[in-house]
């Protein structure tokens, strides 16, 4: 490529930067996800940033929550590429976990969900390229363990996103169908702001504390600006779930961004509770999304974010 070629190159990448609201620092993930192992957290979502090529997962890596690197996937900073496991678009909403001395990444790729296997956090997470059967489309999964079973909480798309439940077998590469339950769908007035045919309740965490099961979820499409965070407790992982009366606990008016949600929880060395998420880029573009992290507290059984505690995901340079 001569030095002219060059040239036009970078000015139509610096342009489409520029109109995209790019830093160079901040990371652009939307529906993060936090793993901690070995005293390393290890950051994934889906990928926003269009200067990064490919598809898949990529990972970040940080020691305190502050301070990030990477991205340090084995495959060109993915630890899930896109050839290497089932899927061909839409890789979406990752969840990582350990289960029996291996890595597991439960995610979503061509609207089904799929769960691949490695040997280490950064990759390569692979599987059979076959994905979890379902009759309907179905995204968002999370797996919880709970008693020595282990369920996964996901969307399915049937009259809305609506969220789900259901045990899964002990190779956790299907559910039980026979065990599958309802939890959540968007009847209320924060979670459906635009009155739509297709009302939207996602992005499932579940964790238990003192007895009380807690299933955190984002309610309104993602490009509303008034998407949004809220909560139900149960006292059996299966339900019934109660909605809090205190939601949303996470908004545009206590985040001072829009489109604020779909995360999950991470927890550090001291014990302080995190939640991670996405927002809009700005206040007039939804893309690309931008990952940030606040503080998560409980208090009487109640969920709350610390006041003036968000803060943006960035890379060190």
């Amino acid at each position: 490529m001569n030095y002219f070629k060059i040239s036009l190159l970078f000015i139509f990448i610096s342009i489409y930067a520029f109109g995209q609201d790019l830093s160079n620092d901040q990371i652009y993930l939307a529906d993060p996800t936090i793993f901690k192992d070995n005293n390393t957290y290890y950051l994934y979502g889906t990928k926003s940033d269009p200067r990064i090529d490919g598809e898949g997962f990529l990972v970040y890596t940080s020691k305190d929550l502050k301070t990030w690197e990477g991205p340090k996937g084995v495959q060109n900073g993915y630890a899930l590429k896109k050839g290497e496991a089932y899927g061909t678009k839409g890789f979406w909403a990752p969840q990582i976990f350990k289960y029996q001395g291996k890595y597991y990444m439960a995610y979503t790729a061509n609207e089904n969900i799929a769960i691949a296997t490695s040997n280490s956090p950064l990759g390569p997470f692979k599987n059979n390229m076959e994905a979890i059967k379902a009759p309907v489309k179905q995204i968002d999964p999370f797996i919880f363990f709970d008693n020595g079973k282990a369920y996964m909480y996901h969307v399915r798309l049937q009259n809305g996103n609506r969220i789900f439940v259901a045990e899964m077998n002990k190779n956790l590469n299907q559910i039980k169908p026979e065990t599958l339950k309802e939890c959540i769908n968007a009847k209320e007035k924060w979670e459906d702001t635009q009155n739509v045919e297709w009302p939207v309740a996602e992005g499932p965490t579940v964790f238990k504390k003192k007895k009380l099961y807690y299933l955190i979820y984002s309610a309104n499409d993602f490009r509303n600006p008034d998407y949004a965070v809220g909560y139900a407790t149960s006292k059996t992982p299966i339900g019934p779930w109660k909605k809090a009366t205190n939601n949303p606990i996470i908004s545009k008016n206590n985040i001072g961004s829009l489109g604020t949600g779909h995360g999950d929880i991470v927890i550090d060395n001291s014990g302080q509770t995190y939640y991670v998420l996405h927002t809009h880029n700005s206040n007039n573009k939804v893309h690309p999304r931008k990952t940030g992290i606040v503080k998560l507290n409980t208090q009487n059984s109640k969920l709350h974010i610390e006041p003036d505690s968000f803060n943006w995901i960035k890379v060190m340079h």
